[in-house]
């Protein structure tokens, strides 16, 4: 399925952008331009969501924290969605927190507002349950990925989803937060991306993390990359 014109070009959140324009007009005044830094937490586990965040650009990662305190990413969001699905499908709450992975800017509104305005609207309830379908897809396969492929296989999808997401082919993130996010020990996460700078694949120094080669990165990552992007295209988010 191809994707829709941008009805709203100087929108940069793509399912912002994809509204009508009345509908857009209607709730433009409720949202809040706010930046979002670095470890940012948006939403925490089994808190209510208040806000809403579409962002502009960075990504924001929705991370699940086990018994032992172990974190793991188990999805990615960035300007084709939205963060805190939640606040529209009912529950209010979520058992995984949001935290901002790539510094950038979103806009917010309030929960309640959202509910009672955007979800009046046949078309955008339509754009957001194509987007919720793709955002489980896209957590379903991460924890497939996590189980079955190699931390290079898993580092390289990661950086690929990151990359897309950055809108620059240089962005900030420690092999701390970066062991975090895949569930690996630093020191394994230290030895991949040495790996695939001698590779010439990337540039990794004092947490700046420059893509040189995007090609052999697609080329060395597994299906589960593809997997999920064909998913978002089909469904035009």
């Amino acid at each position: 399925m191809p994707k829709s014109e941008n009805p709203n070009p100087l929108i940069q959140n793509r399912l912002l952008a994809a509204l009508p324009g009345k509908v857009y007009e209607q709730f433009a005044s409720e949202l809040e331009f706010v930046p979002l830094a670095l470890g940012d937490v948006l939403y925490e586990a089994g808190k209510p969501i208040a806000d809403i965040y579409f962002p502009n650009d960075g990504m924001v990662s929705l991370t699940s924290t086990e018994d032992s305190n172990a974190i793991i990413e188990i999805g990615v969001i960035g300007s084709e969605g939205m963060v805190g699905i939640a606040a529209f499908l009912g529950g209010g709450q979520m058992p995984n927190r949001a935290i901002v992975q790539i510094s950038g800017s979103a806009m917010r509104i309030c929960a309640e507002q959202f509910n009672n305005g955007f979800l009046s609207d046949a078309g955008v309830q339509k754009s957001l349950l194509r987007y919720t379908q793709a955002l489980m897809t896209q957590i379903s396969q991460t924890a497939v990925c996590n189980r079955i492929h190699s931390l290079e296989a898993r580092f390289t999808r990661w950086l690929l989803l990151s990359h897309d997401r950055a809108a620059s082919d240089e962005f900030m993130l420690t092999q701390e937060f970066i062991a975090y996010m895949l569930g690996a020990s630093r020191q394994s996460v230290s030895e991949a991306a040495s790996r695939l700078q001698d590779a010439n694949l990337i540039y990794y120094v004092r947490g700046k993390i420059t893509i040189l080669d995007r090609a052999k990165i697609e080329s060395a990552t597994c299906n589960c990359y593809r997997i999920v992007k064909d998913e978002f295209n089909r469904l035009s988010v």
